[in-house]
Parts: structure tokens; sequence; C-alpha cells
């Protein structure tokens, strides 16, 4: 069986030139390194070094075989360092921006079990249907849907797959019908919200934009799913903010085989040098639980 200290050894020495350098490097005797290699040698079957009594190179097998040891050696830090990161007490402030109803009805209860595993994090959550300003507002992190185009930011898919879907409540379509085709949509209320300063009205439906009205507008994404549950009208909402309520009955998926606009969402932060464990360890969670949000979703051909 290959020792790893062996292995090691190997990649010094051929880096180092000699045994001796590389035993002094380990605080080792030229001997030990040269029984290191030794051994590694009778395990592989093949001869690593050519020695003389001026020099010590690499054979042909040696340098064909360099390049392998280099790569279990970096693949087994690389596996140490995850664990040690994992292992670690998280600490500190986490700082984290959402869209309101993301935030109230889906990673709720999520970012509470994170911090309650980890009880030397302080968690802020700051739910809003606003844009965090993550340069300048008080905010680690940042969950966004659409397409990050901002070069200056560092931006991590959490569902890619995401994307709108027109959903109504069973009273509300037992009231005022099922719309048959995209078109449809223009004859009934439309839950109406601001987006960005402006009031999202145009809707992407099927490869075509429906200019849609209805009595009911609000700044708050929120009130539109409870609105749409309350049977007041047709929400276009994202997958992941309304999955709940169609798979509990609450909501009724309308027009599933129409292309609804994509949203998907993202993880943000400002810098490469931001990426601490406690940001490591929130994507890695929300990335699986996205993940498991997925299912329900109809595949589009």
């Amino acid at each position: 069986m290959i020792r790893i200290d062996d292995l090691t050894l190997f990649v010094r020495t051929a880096a180092l030139g000699s045994f001796s350098n590389a035993a002094r490097e380990v605080d080792l005797l030229p001997g030990q390194v040269a029984a290191a290699i030794k051994r590694l040698e009778r395990e592989l079957d093949i001869r690593l070094f050519a020695r003389s009594t001026r020099s010590l190179r690499l054979t042909a097998e040696g340098e064909q075989y360099l390049p392998t040891a280099r790569t279990v050696l970096d693949a087994l830090k690389e596996g140490r360092e995850k664990l040690r990161r994992e292992s670690a007490e998280l600490q500190g402030t986490l700082q984290v921006s959402m869209p309101s109803d993301l935030g109230r009805n889906v990673m709720l209860e999520w970012l509470t079990g994170f911090r309650r595993q980890h009880p030397s994090l302080n968690l802020r959550l700051f739910v809003s249907d606003q844009v965090a300003d993550i340069f300048r507002d008080p905010v680690d992190v940042a969950i966004r849907s659409g397409v990050i185009e901002d070069a200056n930011y560092i931006a991590l898919p959490l569902a890619p797959w995401n994307r709108r879907v027109l959903v109504a409540s069973p009273d509300y379509l037992a009231r005022k019908g099922r719309p048959a085709a995209s078109g449809d949509l223009l004859q009934h209320d439309c839950l109406l919200y601001i987006i960005h300063g402006r009031v999202y009205d145009k809707w992407p439906v099927g490869g075509r934009v429906f200019t849609v009205t209805g009595p009911l507008l609000t700044d708050d994404a929120d009130l539109v799913r409870r609105w749409a549950v309350a049977g007041e009208g047709i929400a276009y909402k994202s997958w992941v903010d309304v999955r709940e309520d169609v798979l509990a009955g609450r909501l009724e998926l309308l027009l599933p085989d129409y292309h609804g606009e994509p949203a998907p969402l993202n993880f943000v932060y400002p810098h490469r040098q931001q990426y601490s464990p406690a940001v490591q360890q929130l994507y890695s969670m929300l990335k699986s639980r996205f993940a498991e949000s997925e299912s329900g979703l109809p595949t589009l051909l």
C-alpha cells in the first residue's frame, strides 16, 4: 500500500533535486528519504529516480508518474481543507438580503434552522422587494432573481431552472373561469405589483407579451401571492414563491404548456475575498434546498 508520506517525499525530492534537500525540509535524514523512495518504487514496481554519486534525476517513468502524485496530494489537501471549513464553528454576523415573499414564505424556516445549527453565528435578515446595494448597504449576501449582468458582483446559481408561472385559486376559477389560451388573460383580473420602480403589467407568456390589467396593485410581491390565494385574481409569480400553495391545492397552475418568463435565483456577494466559511456553508445549504424545490414544476419541451 502506498504511504502518503512517501508520495509527499517523492514530489518534494523531484522539486528540490536531492534527498538531502528534501530531508532538511521535513527534518529527516537523507537515508530516511531514500528509504521512502525505495518503498514507493517497490509498490509501483518502477524506478522513479536515476541515481549517481553526483546527481539525482527523474527517470522517464518518474516524470510520467509525477503529475499523478501531485494530483493525489492536491486532492487530499483540498479534502482536508473542506472538512476543516465545514467542521469549524461559524462565528460573527452574517447579513442577508432577499425578496419579500421568498424571505417570508420560503427561506425564513431554512435560515432559522441554519442559525440553530451554528449557535455562535448572528444572522441579520433584510426582507424587501427593493434591490439592496451590496457595496453600500450593510449586506454580505443578496438573494436575487433574474440574470445578473453586473460584472462587479460574484453571482452563484441557486435555482437556474426557476421561472414565472400563472396561478389562481380554485375559488377564483370557479367564479371567473379558467383561461384556455394566453390571450384570455386580457379578460381576467390580474394581480399587479411594482418591480424596480414600475408596474409589472407586461407579462411574457408563450413567446408573446400581454399588457394585463386588474383592480389590485401593491409594492409588496408577497401580497400578490396572498391575494391570489384569497381568490382575488391571477398572479404571475416565480415558481419557488408559489410552489407550496400549488402542492397544497390553494393555487392551481394555469396554461402550464406556455413558457413563462425565466426567473433564475442567484446568490450574490461583492468580492471573492468575502467568500467566508459562513458564506460558503450558507450557499451550500440554500443550493441544496432550492434543488428540492424544482419538483412539481411542469417540464417544458
